[in-house]
């Protein structure tokens, strides 16, 4: 499991849309190391609590059959060979003065990135949705939300799971006003106190990425927005040219896209500013991850679980699908990337053992090429 979560962390491009379904193709099909019930499981716990979809969903399947040890093996292995990516990139950043050529390469690879995540949504949707029609209106109402809305919202997670539960396995009794959110509006207001204190600046930058990954819902790109606010706009820590060129830097690196925050810190801070960013980002993920695991084990194969967990999987993927959408909005801009995209979902269907790395390097030596040609 750990070398696994090492090759996808390396090589696992597509963010995190194409990482679970990955996950799903290669430790549920193909290897059969993780139970469909538990990759379910896993992908409901990842999309209720805050935190990179991805990099939850990854720690919980470390977490099956080694509990806390797997998880925190997993977690890591999937999650440093990014980091060491973002950090070497962050170091030519500095030391050169800017990468005027991510701009090229994503180019390519972002068309590209909308392919795979397509080929990957259909084939959650395929596997996970079938032919049930509560399942399939569940899906198609969070597929619209997210594309009209362009976030993932995160209560509507829960309704699904709630009405599935009642209309399938409806408890004998209610415990009065026993299903509401709780905690979550003042937890998010309370870190703000801290802004008043005269602080170092790893402290700021600590406090500033922990709440990011304690109270940001939604998967990869979601979390960009708050991003942005914070180290642009509040703390001024990055111009806005250099917070759209972390944003490359986290689609045309493997793994988690939030390891961006990696790239962000070295720029602020360098080493130690990486460093803090991301243990503040990934911290809260890994324990809204294994403190509630357990739970999800004992309580897991309950009816009532079970239609929960089916209503919460059904509206994830529908979020899946639509942020597919949204993402294509920003990456194919013009003819060269919409052929790009196309040629991507023809290749990955036509050859089901493609790899994926391997669309990426093609994608942007093509990306290169193309984006030279157009720039004087």
């Amino acid at each position: 499991m750990i070398l696994y979560m090492l090759r996808l962390g390396s090589l696992g491009f597509g963010g995190p849309i194409a990482l679970v379904g990955y996950m799903h193709r290669d430790l549920v099909e193909d290897r059969k190391w993780i139970s469909a019930a538990d990759y379910k499981e896993g992908l409901a716990l990842a999309q209720l609590a805050p935190g990179p979809l991805a990099a939850q969903l990854g720690i919980y399947m470390g977490y099956v059959h080694y509990h806390v040890v797997g998880a925190t093996l997993a977690g890591l292995a999937f999650v440093m060979p990014s980091f060491l990516m973002v950090l070497a990139l962050g170091w030519a950043y500095v030391r050169f003065g800017g990468l005027p050529w991510m701009q090229a390469v994503f180019y390519g690879v972002g068309a590209a990135v909308i392919g795979i995540i397509a080929m990957s949504a259909k084939k959650l949707t395929a596997k996970s949705i079938g032919k049930d029609k509560l399942l399939w209106a569940i899906y198609l109402l969070l597929a619209g939300v997210t594309v009209v809305t362009e976030s993932e919202v995160a209560w509507l997670f829960i309704a699904a799971g709630v009405l599935v539960w009642l209309l399938r396995a409806p408890p004998k009794w209610f415990s009065k006003g026993g299903l509401y959110a709780i905690g979550l509006p003042h937890l998010a207001a309370a870190p703000a106190v801290f802004g008043t204190l005269d602080m170092s600046l790893l402290t700021q930058i600590g406090i500033f990425f922990t709440k990011a990954g304690a109270f940001v819902f939604g998967s990869g790109l979601a979390i960009v927005p708050f991003l942005y606010g914070g180290v642009v706009t509040e703390h001024h820590w990055l111009t806005d040219k250099q917070f759209v060129d972390a944003v490359a830097v986290a689609m045309i690196t493997p793994g988690p896209v939030v390891i961006t925050v990696g790239f962000i810190g070295y720029l602020i801070a360098g080493l130690p500013g990486a460093t803090v960013a991301a243990l503040g980002t990934f911290i809260p993920c890994y324990l809204f991850t294994v403190i509630p695991a357990p739970y999800f084990k004992k309580y897991g194969k309950l009816p009532g679980v079970l239609a929960f967990v089916d209503g919460i999987t059904a509206a994830a993927i529908g979020a899946i699908t639509g942020s597919v959408i949204v993402i294509a909005r920003r990456s194919i801009i013009d003819i060269p990337t919409a052929l790009i995209a196309l040629v991507t979902v023809a290749l990955l269907w036509k050859f089901k053992k493609l790899q994926e790395p391997i669309v990426i390097a093609s994608a942007a030596i093509i990306g290169l090429i193309v984006f030279s040609l157009r720039t004087p």
